[in-house]
């Protein structure tokens, strides 16, 4: 057996969407005097440099001032979330230590990171619960703003650490939304999808994932529904 497994981490690995909104938002109103509808933006599945554009995009601004001043927004988002996340602010989901940990062990299987977060803020996010020494790479909001883009990235990093070619169907990428579900389907990519982000397992089931799981509490059969 031979797998690429590419995790998601908002919603799907740990859950630290408080500090983490909080932050995004001060950064915005530094740079753009406004944070825009933050209170019912959906999050779920988006990279962060397409955060800022859509938010602000409905805050009335135009996309040659958004690509202006997004870089500055997330560079101080960046910057203040490191200074100001504390372990506390980082809640792991139901049975992740014991997937990540049997799944390591498994031969053949390689663990990345696919995620709409920046490179440096997803491994903030992780590093409070010890997760980052599962994944040597990833692909990042941070290379692209349309997710639909990370796949690719991913799959060309992996050979380019491990030697190894994975072809769709030896990938897998683990996630709580429909995005993720979605992102790697032109390249035949499977999905394991798990309700415990913001989408309902009813919305996840209608995109039709490969797998779907309520959590990963159950060890032994989420890494059987990741891996077959």
């Amino acid at each position: 057996m031979r797998r690429l497994v590419l995790f998601d981490i908002d919603g799907t690995l740990v859950s630290a969407g408080r500090v983490s909104a909080r932050i995004f938002g001060e950064a915005l109103l530094e740079t753009f005097g406004t944070a825009g509808d933050v209170e019912n933006f959906e999050y779920s599945g988006k990279t962060d440099p397409q955060i800022v554009r859509e938010l602000m995009r409905g805050a009335g601004f135009s996309d040659a001032e958004i690509e202006e001043r997004r870089p500055r927004t997330l560079e101080l988002y960046s910057a203040r979330l490191a200074a100001s996340i504390r372990p506390e602010d980082v809640v792991p989901k139901p049975g992740v230590a014991a997937l990540l940990e049997a799944l390591e062990e498994e031969q053949g299987v390689t663990l990345a990171l696919l995620t709409g977060n920046l490179e440096a803020t997803a491994r903030l996010k992780l590093e409070p619960v010890d997760a980052n020494r599962y994944f040597p790479f990833g692909a990042y909001g941070s290379d692209h703003e349309d997710r639909s883009r990370l796949p690719r990235v991913a799959l060309e990093r992996a050979r380019a650490e491990t030697g190894t070619t994975f072809a769709g169907p030896d990938t897998v990428i683990v996630g709580d939304s429909v995005h993720d579900v979605l992102c790697g389907r032109d390249l035949g990519v499977r999905a394991g999808a798990v309700a415990t982000g913001r989408t309902s397992s009813e919305r996840l089931a209608a995109v039709g994932p490969d797998a779907l799981l309520p959590d990963f509490s159950a060890t032994a059969a989420a890494v059987s529904a990741i891996l077959d």
